[in-house]
């Protein structure tokens, strides 16, 4: 799913709609950005993107959306981002965001302890399921890449349920299994609202830092 032209300058991604609706909502009425909406996971989000990259060459594509903390300093709603780019790290800085390492998951990181032992082996910072492969299919197809992504979960809490438990096998959410999840523990409930809502804040805050960075127009680093 896209929005924009077929032209547009900026290609960015995002595994799921929910990630990606704020910053919809801010460039729905620009041609230069395409939203490319991969689905989970990194066989979804590596299909998706080659396939958007076979008939478009844009100037600079952004992998996007929510991302779990390892490092216990990151709060909800930290924009973090990895780019090989110095002046876009920069800009990046002066809106706020903060440089980051992640881990390219196979699955969703559910419990605190996960994380910390995610933090202790891999010294990344932020774990997330898309990004890590976007850039690495951008990297062999010559596009510049930047990963910019906020952190809806921090490194000492535990997901109220285990999604990956609730999931279909190419990785959306199942919502009957979901709904029975919660008829079977209606106490996840207020959890579940407050991720909810940190999601959105996220979400929100990522939103804002693409569009600031995006309307500078930034000339791409020689690759």
């Amino acid at each position: 799913m896209s929005a924009g032209s077929g032209k547009a300058r900026y290609l960015v991604c995002f595994a799921l709609e929910d990630e990606a609706r704020a910053f919809r909502r801010l460039v729905k009425a620009r041609t230069d950005v395409n939203i490319l909406i991969t689905g989970i996971g990194q066989k979804n989000a590596e299909r998706s993107v080659r396939e958007y990259l076979r008939t478009n060459s844009p100037k600079q594509v952004f992998s996007c959306g929510f991302a779990g903390g390892l490092d216990p300093r990151l709060q909800i709603g930290d924009v973090v981002f990895l780019t090989v780019d110095w002046l876009l790290d920069k800009h990046l800085v002066e809106a706020g965001a903060k440089p980051v390492n992640f881990f390219g998951a196979q699955r969703i990181v559910v419990t605190a302890s996960e994380k910390t032992k995610l933090l202790e082996q891999t010294r990344c910072q932020a774990v997330e399921m898309e990004s890590v492969v976007i850039h690495k299919v951008c990297i062999e197809l010559g596009f510049h890449c930047a990963i910019v992504r906020v952190i809806s979960d921090t490194a000492h809490e535990d997901m109220p349920l285990d999604f990956n438990q609730l999931a279909n096998a190419d990785l959306s959410l199942n919502y009957g299994k979901l709904a029975l999840a919660i008829a079977k523990s209606p106490t996840k409930i207020p959890a579940l609202m407050r991720l909810q809502k940190n999601c959105k804040f996220g979400a929100e805050q990522l939103a804002r830092v693409l569009k600031q960075i995006i309307d500078l127009d930034l000339p791409p680093a020689e690759r």
